[in-house]
């Protein structure tokens, strides 16, 4: 059973893989000793295009080509151009960057379902292109959408120079998996890359370290227990194994996403970039509607930037109000992914944010934080059953494994370290929602002996995770299947 979208697994210029930690440090210093603009900016340019080139020998020229289109196109965006031409040029260029995705990342999707449907008529069957997902693809691909767009609207002006926006674009610490970004809001550090400060280096390192901890140390061992219980049989799963596998991918999805984003936005502020968030101790939320201000935050800002206000929003009443929140949510399954789970997952969600305008959100307002935490992580948990079943007979009887309605067999053993993994994961990620967090926060803040103990103990968790991805075999990211 294929449990996610084809992708290439051969990438190896990761940022803890040996390779870039080998090579990262003759650029960096490189990169330090180019004072002028132009060279900060092609020595960011090359090593970009050489590092996505490692992994996407092919596909880097199809990303040239439609930057090339989406650059051209944005000099006909301006509103000194003629209303019909802004238009047709917004029109070609959103159509050219949505027909590489389908390409390569719905087109056998398409032809898998369609071809059942028409094969009664008679109709020869859509051959499947068998094409390999380029990582990064979907990021990639809204980012440059919000460039023409943002253009059109006056937002943004078109970029200084093609380098400037092939910069933007290939941008390595974000290249893979996001954050997702906005060209108006990079164009001044783009076109003038920022001195890098003492500062920038140690708090970008810390903060790098701290996403290789949370990917290698808590991620990784959990996703291993994972991949095990999701592909056992899940009619024979026990009630406990089940949750305990779902309890382990929970935690696995946020520490590998947020991982990545961490160790992206510290990458860039190594080099003096200062990348937006991408999370906000989203299971602390007691809501939905809170869950999703707080996961992917980049994404979740993509879609009511450039589809929920253009569809109408909430200013056309009520029922297009929900209508315009399944919409979105149902494209933010399939941007995850051309599987009939994402479609499921969005309209799950869906359901959930249209249940909060109705109900819900004011409900567990009233039931208190405990409550209201409790509720929407048991809502969050079963839309990660969805999202990690990938078709519909293995998520029913999974689901009924959870709530004990399975036919279990003798529950296979459980690694030795996902017990322990799944506690400190578990804290990490619900301390904020706890009376405790902000007295210990603000304990932190005015103590520089502790916060000198805490970059040491990152150091440490540096050096553990560097080791552990030299020892332990190779698991990418999750997202890089997007």
């Amino acid at each position: 059973m294929r449990i996610f979208p084809k992708k290439r697994s051969d990438f190896k210029m990761l940022f803890y893989e040996p390779l870039f930690t080998a090579i990262f440090p003759a650029f960096y210093a490189f990169y330090l000793l180019a004072s002028r603009a132009p060279a900060k900016k092609w020595t960011l340019l090359i090593a970009s295009t050489l590092f996505y080139i490692w992994g996407e020998p092919i596909f880097v020229l199809v990303l040239f080509a439609s930057t090339a289109i989406d650059y051209a196109l944005s000099f006909h965006l301006s509103e000194e151009t003629p209303l019909r031409t802004r238009r047709l040029a917004l029109t070609a260029g959103i159509l050219g960057n949505l027909a590489v995705l389908v390409v390569y990342k719905y087109a056998d999707f398409l032809a898998e379902n369609l071809n059942p449907a028409l094969a009664p008529f008679g109709a020869h069957r859509i051959p499947l292109l068998h094409l390999a997902l380029p990582i990064g693809v979907s990021f990639v691909v809204f980012e440059k959408i919000t460039y023409l767009v943002d253009t059109y609207r006056g937002t943004s002006r078109p970029a200084a120079s093609f380098v400037d926006y092939c910069l933007f674009v290939l941008f390595f610490p974000k290249l893979l998996a996001g954050p997702i970004l906005k060209y108006h809001e990079m164009k001044d550090a783009i076109a003038a890359p920022p001195p890098v400060e003492w500062n920038d280096f140690l708090a970008g390192f810390l903060r790098f370290a701290r996403g290789l901890g949370r990917k290698l140390m808590i991620a990784d061992p959990l996703g291993v227990f994972v991949n095990q219980v999701f592909a056992a049989d899940p009619a024979s799963l026990s009630a406990g194994y089940a949750w305990l596998g779902l309890a382990s991918f929970t935690l696995q999805i946020y520490f590998d996403f947020a991982g990545y984003s961490d160790m992206a936005i510290g990458l860039a502020r190594m080099l003096g970039f200062r990348l937006k968030e991408n999370f906000n101790t989203p299971y602390v939320a007691r809501s939905m509607t809170e869950f999703w201000k707080r996961w992917h935050i980049s994404l979740t800002t993509w879609i009511r930037d450039y589809l929920y206000k253009p569809l109408g929003g909430n200013r056309r009443g009520e029922m297009r109000t929900y209508i315009n929140l399944w919409i979105c949510f149902l494209a933010s399954g399939l941007w995850h992914g051309a599987s009939w789970n994402f479609v499921l997952w969005g309209a799950y969600n869906g359901l959930f944010l249209t249940l909060d305008r109705l109900f819900l959100y004011n409900a567990l307002k009233r039931c208190g934080a405990l409550i209201s935490t409790v509720v929407t992580l048991f809502i969050i948990m079963i839309g990660w059953a969805i999202f990690r079943s990938e078709q519909p007979a293995h998520l029913v009887p999974f689901l009924s494994a959870l709530f004990g309605l399975s036919h279990p067999t003798p529950t296979p053993e459980i690694p030795a370290e996902v017990p322990f993994t799944l506690a400190l994961g578990a804290f990490i990620a619900l301390l904020p929602a706890t009376a405790l967090y902000r007295p210990l926060l603000k304990i932190y803040e005015k103590h520089v002996l502790l916060r000198a103990f805490t970059a040491t103990v990152l150091v440490v968790v540096y050096i553990l995770a560097i080791a552990r991805a030299v020892t332990v075999p190779f698991q990418p990211f999750i997202y890089f299947r997007f």
